[in-house]
């Protein structure tokens, strides 16, 4: 019955790919009271706010390693990263951990998680809608038709981990 149950939903999300065409889910995260978004291929775990060990010297906007399965993170305040005011960690604080091919994982602290969304290319806007020169970690506007009023600011990960 389960398989049956899988079966009827895989036949109806690939009849709404064709109507709609090739659809990419993104991870909806809030910070500083706006909503942004990363590709969710991009996202391997999501945690609560665990203790961080604070690492002497690092940049400002490295909060510090956590460990997980054994293995340390750095986790970076996007706060910090986009200068944003500083936050108050609370239980809807978490961290995502990412990876953008590198093998090497990174934790990003957000104020909350919120929703995956999937959107077609049509919803998707170039950043230079904005106005003006835009940070090379904006990668464009999400405009889901699904939800009136929203707006996600869709992150390119790549320059965020490169240089925290």
């Amino acid at each position: 019955m389960a398989a049956l149950m899988r079966a009827r939903s895989e036949k109806r999300a690939a009849r709404r790919a064709g109507e709609t065409g090739r659809r990419v889910e993104y991870l909806a995260f809030g910070l500083a009271g706006e909503t942004y978004a990363v590709q969710i291929a991009h996202v391997a775990e999501i945690l609560r706010f665990p203790p961080i060990t604070t690492v002497p010297r690092a940049p400002e906007t490295v909060l510090g390693v956590i460990s997980v399965r054994g293995k340390l993170v750095t986790v970076v305040d996007l706060r910090r990263r986009f200068a944003l005011p500083p936050a108050v960690v609370d239980r809807k604080s978490r961290i995502l951990l990412c990876d953008v091919g590198t093998g090497e994982q990174i934790g990003l602290l957000v104020d909350d998680v919120q929703q995956v969304w999937r959107l077609a290319s049509e919803e998707i806007e170039p950043a230079h809608v904005l106005g003006g020169e835009q940070a090379s970690h904006v990668a464009g506007i999400g405009r889901p038709t699904a939800s009136e009023g929203a707006l996600l600011i869709l992150l390119d990960l790549r320059p965020i981990l490169e240089s925290p």
